[in-house]
């Protein structure tokens, strides 16, 4: 192999976060932010209601769940060596603490591969809604004992699903 084609190997395993856009987001979830969004008044005009951010999406055998992660930061370099899904809901990840989260994520489908995907960086105050079955990465805090609002599904059923990479094929994460 020649130092040309060893570079290309690496940059190809390299993953670059972007920006979190609502736009950039959309094959995988809602981005959950008030920046931009419409609202209306309540309590007497003293409340903006941002109403409807994402939607809560469980089976006909699931219930909504309100939980709270603290979250450590993973030892660098982050090597992406699995994905999970949740096939029979969506999951919310909202920042408790205002702090910048990583994000990565794949379209849903029955299988995942590195080449599927794709990174990006929260501002502090944005959440992030993962469609039901869309593939993804467990939360990466940059803060350790980082908290996040997380509501997602509970119920009977398997709900998560995880695909492991060989480490030779597992890309690095950009921090």
């Amino acid at each position: 192999m020649t130092s040309s084609e060893s570079t290309t190997a690496l940059s190809d395993k390299l993953l670059q976060p972007e920006p979190l856009t609502a736009e950039a987001f959309a094959p995988y979830g809602d981005v959950i932010e008030t920046a931009d969004r419409d609202y209306f008044l309540i309590n007497q005009d003293y409340t903006r209601r941002y109403h409807r951010l994402a939607d809560v999406d469980t089976d006909k055998d699931g219930s909504a769940i309100i939980s709270i992660f603290r979250a450590q930061v993973y030892p660098r370099p982050l090597q992406i060596n699995m994905m999970e899904k949740h096939p029979l809901g969506s999951q919310a990840f909202i920042p408790l603490n205002q702090q910048a989260f990583l994000v990565v994520v794949a379209p849903p489908g029955d299988t995942v591969a590195p080449h599927d995907l794709k990174a990006f960086i929260t501002n502090g105050l944005q959440g992030v809604n993962y469609h039901k079955g869309t593939w993804h990465y467990p939360v990466i805090a940059l803060n350790n004992d980082d908290e996040f609002l997380v509501v997602d599904r509970s119920g009977t059923g398997n709900n998560c699903i995880e695909v492991f990479f060989n480490s030779d094929q597992s890309p690095v994460l950009q921090t």
